[in-house]
């Protein structure tokens, strides 16, 4: 089915209610673009042949964006229906259907797109789209049906009146074209609108007029409908998509203690049993293993892997780091760039000093090593198998503590173990 599809993303638009220096695709919903949730989906669904219209400050998109993504640039924002036409320019020829998504919708999940494509087929109509119900359809554009229900048209929010603005059937924004239809139907649709744009939208009644069939698909999730076009709209983006990350760790059996107060971003792996404590914040590219207890008050930013057992605990920040099974680290330390072995203890306030001035260095810490309170490791520094740092000390750079010994004092020196 995927093979006969093309996908073209809608992303040109500045997005002038954010009041913004950056593209509206480009706020961060959970710690990443929200385009980068629309094409996320598409590599779900195994979707390749991807064109993406740009506009303002396309170099900031272009900079996320794979290689193998073709883009056409919108140079005058003249709506979403002279996007499409531009980016079909590029398919001369195509005779299978477009998937259309617009970059400012992250809440469609891949489910829906796929159910949508599916119906599309099935269905051999020439346009099929997703709509919701919702309770509020305050700036959403209204899906207009006739006695017998069909689709007659979609009425943007800013020209809906009368009974239209009580119609609670919104439009979701991703649609399902066959290509030669939609080019047609884009060469007679004009700009009668308030804003003088194109909409795209406008193509469904162009359909109707041209007898086209015409489909839709509702949305089992009505926040999937969700654009996003102001500050207040990304707060709730934000709190929806937290959510549902929140409740896919929980079904696979981590214990989240207050998801009101936990902060998980994409593209994380937690083991099971594990449990996460409230005001914990836990980046994309994490890795968590089994039983482990992270938090409260923890943070820990990409680039870390988490072995089983790990207890991590307030106040405790690792960055870019390898923390071995059954190691401890239980108050308020920095671990940067470290690479700590099996049962570890880590004391409350010790920090890997990971930066000189230029570049980020390594600190490693064997196995059943024990680093006092308030020890500072000036990487690149190594400490030794069951080796231990008293506390306050200070192991400055390539000063290794050897395996079995202590290192006491600032600036540290090795100093023998007594005999008990």
């Amino acid at each position: 089915m995927n093979k006969n599809f093309k996908v073209i993303i809608l992303a040109a638009g500045k997005g002038v209610r954010m009041n913004s220096e950056l593209p509206k695709v480009m706020q961060p919903i959970c710690g990443k673009p929200m385009l980068e949730f629309v094409l996320d989906n598409v590599k779900v669904l195994k979707l390749k042949d991807i064109t993406l219209v740009l506009g303002f400050r396309a170099d900031l998109v272009r900079a996320i964006l794979d290689k193998d993504i073709k883009i056409v640039m919108q140079k005058k924002l003249l709506g979403t229906g002279d996007a499409v036409k531009i980016a079909l320019a590029k398919l001369k020829g195509f005779k299978g259907s477009c998937l259309i998504l617009n970059g400012d919708n992250p809440l469609v999940n891949a489910k829906s797109m796929h159910n949508l494509m599916k119906a599309h087929i099935q269905s051999g109509a020439s346009a099929t789209f997703l709509t919701a119900n919702v309770d509020n359809p305050h700036g959403f554009g209204r899906v207009v049906r006739d006695n017998y229900s069909r689709v007659t048209k979609i009425s943007e929010d800013i020209d809906a009146g009368g009974l239209q603005r009580q119609i609670n059937e919104i439009n979701a924004g991703v649609y399902c074209f066959k290509a030669p239809e939609l080019l047609k139907a884009l060469n007679k649709i004009k700009p009668k609108n308030k804003k003088k744009e194109f909409y795209l939208t406008d193509i469904i009644e162009t359909f109707l007029n041209e007898g086209f069939k015409i489909e839709t698909v509702t949305a089992e999730d009505k926040f999937e409908a969700l654009g996003i076009n102001t500050r207040c709209d990304l707060a709730l983006a934000n709190e929806i998509m937290r959510t549902r990350i929140l409740n896919e760790h929980m079904e696979r059996g981590v214990t989240i203690i207050s998801p009101e107060m936990t902060f998980i971003y994409p593209h994380v792996s937690i083991g099971r049993d594990t449990i996460i404590y409230p005001f914990t914040v836990i980046e994309s590219d994490v890795i968590i293993g089994k039983n482990c207890s992270i938090g409260p008050f923890c943070h820990l930013r990409p680039g870390t892997k988490v072995e089983d057992s790990v207890v991590l605990g307030n106040f405790v920040e690792v960055s870019r780091s390898k923390i071995g099974k059954d190691t401890l680290a239980k108050h308020f330390s920095f671990l940067g760039d470290a690479q700590v072995g099996k049962k570890v203890n880590i004391g409350a306030g010790v920090v890997t000093a990971n930066f000189d001035g230029e570049n980020k260095n390594i600190t490693k810490i064997d196995d059943e090593a024990l680093i006092g309170s308030d020890t500072i490791l000036v990487a690149p520094v190594r400490i030794g198998k069951k080796a231990i740092t008293g506390a306050g000390c200070v192991v400055t750079k390539h000063k290794d503590v050897p395996s079995g010994k202590v290192a006491l004092g600032v600036p540290a020196r090795i100093v023998k173990k007594k005999n008990k």
